[in-house]
């Protein structure tokens, strides 16, 4: 059950849901108390970074703040072991957790019909960054705002994963310098509607001086970004034609984000990021081919033997890779998941800030990279580009 459990918990906290109540708790077991938990049930309530877990017992209410990572474990271990039942909200669905008296689990989602309205109400407007009722000109033009500033009812969805991403970067903005302009690279920007969001974030909700550039392969697109930036009177936004590998940048850089580049595209922006110090890195990777054409591995090879698992093992190697590259060059690195508006089955964001490493921390993460290497044979581009003189001496060895 364990692993069906777990998909459903995933599941429910991908909805992004604002409450989440578990009820029905199980009869403790005959062989002792210390399974026995004294909680009837625990709301759990979205807060800005993670949740507050409110436990009830007959008389009392405790208080624990859990992370966002902490909240998938904390649910897990509560429907494993004390709870039945377990009902979260979103704005518009209920997600429902149900634990049979045999152990089997099971998963519904249905319209809100009943939901706790005024914290429903609350919750909309404390969480959502872009809030609903404010005139924000990209969103008019992508159809997911009216004219008034009203979420259109059928891009809801949008709306959310727009607020997503804002949110992720929201949670590691003060690490930015407040003593000069802001310079953002938004490499294979593409059509650039989260740019044009993230420019209004920036300039419009926080306030800051920022100069953003995006840059694409693609003329015709090149041209109608600049042409919205200013009709939106986006001044410190512009759009130039280039290609990611051969770019270099002629003033500092506090943030990149490479958002749509395929394949090795994203190593060399990530390379690009580290080589300029840039303070925040945001990239989502697609299109990874480089590690699947290279992998084979005799003591793994049940990994490499089904093409759709070989497929899937190499793309999560890569960002495992880029992670740990990251790190031992200094910067606090999360995988976090995340579901950009093109649809694609990649959804997974690689959020990085530059800071103080300890030395051990970084070996380490280097020594895990050369293992991989060595147990399935590949040679990640972005290893290549940060560490050429060891990936020199071990193509020379091999």
């Amino acid at each position: 059950m364990e692993q069906n459990l777990q998909q459903m918990v995933d599941a429910l906290l991908r909805a992004h849901p604002y409450k989440i109540i578990l009820s029905n708790p199980k009869k403790p077991a005959l062989d002792g108390a210390q399974n026995k938990r004294p909680y009837r049930k625990i709301v759990l309530n979205q807060l800005k970074k993670g949740w507050q877990a409110e436990q009830y017992t007959e008389k009392q209410v405790f208080h624990e703040n859990l992370s966002e990572d902490r909240a998938g474990i904390f649910l897990l271990e509560a429907l494993s072991s004390f709870f039945r039942q377990c009902n979260g909200w979103d704005c518009e669905w209920e997600h429902t957790i149900r634990i049979s008296k045999g152990g089997k689990a099971s998963y519904q989602k249905k319209r809100s019909v009943q939901a706790p309205r005024e914290k429903k109400e609350h919750n909309r407007k404390k969480n959502y960054i872009l809030e609903e009722g404010t005139v924000i000109p990209p969103l008019v033009d992508m159809g997911i705002f009216t004219s008034e500033g009203k979420v259109v009812r059928s891009m809801y969805d949008k709306y959310r994963q727009i607020n997503r991403f804002v949110e992720l970067i929201d949670d590691e903005i003060d690490n930015l310098p407040k003593d000069h302009t802001i310079t953002v690279i938004d490499f294979g920007c593409g059509k650039s509607y989260l740019t044009f969001i993230l420019y209004y974030y920036l300039t419009k909700r926080k306030g800051l001086d920022v100069q953003i550039t995006g840059l694409d392969l693609k003329e015709d697109v090149i041209q109608n970004c600049n042409r919205a930036a200013r009709r939106y009177g986006y001044e410190g936004l512009h759009f130039e034609l280039g290609d990611i590998s051969g770019y270099d940048c002629p003033y500092p850089v506090d943030m990149v984000l490479s958002l749509h580049a395929c394949d090795t595209a994203t190593d060399y922006a990530l390379y690009h990021a580290v080589r300029w110090k840039a303070k925040l890195i945001f990239s989502v990777p697609c299109c990874q081919h480089e590690l699947n054409r290279q992998m084979k591995s005799q003591e793994l090879s049940i990994l490499t033997r089904y093409g759709i698992v070989q497929e899937r093992t190499a793309a999560l190697m890569t960002d495992a890779v880029r992670g740990n590259l990251l790190t031992a060059c200094g910067y606090k690195t999360q995988l976090l998941e995340f579901v950009d508006l093109s649809h694609t089955p990649k959804n997974l964001l690689i959020r990085a800030v530059r800071t103080v490493i300890p030395k051990a921390v970084k070996q380490e993460a280097r020594k895990e990279v050369e293992e991989l290497k060595k147990t399935f044979g590949v040679q990640p581009t972005l290893d290549a580009l940060l560490f050429p003189a060891e990936s020199i001496l071990a193509s020379t060895n091999t």
